[in-house]
């Protein structure tokens, strides 16, 4: 399949979320990442579920919404209302990880799972073919602008042989850090999707920046 492109809206502009919604529209990007935070699971509050409502109706894009938030069961219909079409919780914030992932299938939704830095790869082994996409965090999540964490790689690669060996479709998307350095080094990893936030909107053109990022991993 091809890589896809996501940028991160933590990183746009909150005054001008219109405009850089359009601005993703028109670019090369093939996702919407959107980080919901709750100030308890992570560090930093973000975007609740208005905000979420009205990027949706602006969006041409698939949805991509990922929960750093404790008790994520209790909000999956609510994420499919307002709009999205993935929806990835932490493995670290569900008891019961087999249950939330066919809950979430069952609202109508792909399920991912996302890692933090320091969980292994091998707590997804009895659920990878269960699994739509697996987000390995790059960063310790909460914050956005912060350095791409090197371990990434072997993890990357460890994820890869686990789908591979279970025969499973799973998708691989990295979240932090990520920018025009290894970009190419984490699709040879073996990554699909790319989350990119502070590297997209803070450059001089997004979605020039967007266009190089999609030919380094075409």
């Amino acid at each position: 399949m091809n890589k896809l492109i996501a940028p991160s809206v933590l990183a746009a502009d909150f005054a001008n979320l219109q405009r850089d919604v359009e601005m993703i529209n028109q670019s090369e990007a093939d996702w919407f990442h959107i980080d919901v935070m709750d100030g308890v699971f992570v560090p930093n509050i973000s975007f609740g579920m208005p905000v979420i409502s009205a990027i949706k109706k602006h969006a041409k894009k698939t949805m991509d919404v990922h929960l750093m938030i404790v008790n994520p069961d209790q909000y999956i219909t609510t994420f499919k209302n307002v709009g999205a079409d993935i929806l990835t919780v932490h493995y670290e914030a569900c008891t019961h990880v087999h249950r939330t992932l066919q809950a979430i299938k069952a609202a109508g939704m792909k399920a991912g799972i996302a890692l933090n830095p320091h969980t292994p790869i091998a707590v997804l082994e009895d659920v990878i073919k269960d699994i739509d996409m697996v987000c390995l965090m790059s960063v310790n999540p909460g914050f956005g602008g912060q350095s791409f964490i090197e371990n990434t790689y072997k993890k990357v690669k460890q994820l890869k042989n686990l789908i591979e060996f279970s025969g499973a479709t799973t998708l691989i998307e990295i979240d932090g850090g990520v920018t025009d350095k290894n970009a190419e080094q984490l699709v040879e990893a073996g990554a699909d999707v790319l989350v990119a936030g502070s590297y997209v909107f803070g450059s001089q053109d997004p979605i020039a920046t967007i266009q190089d990022l999609k030919n380094r991993i075409s």
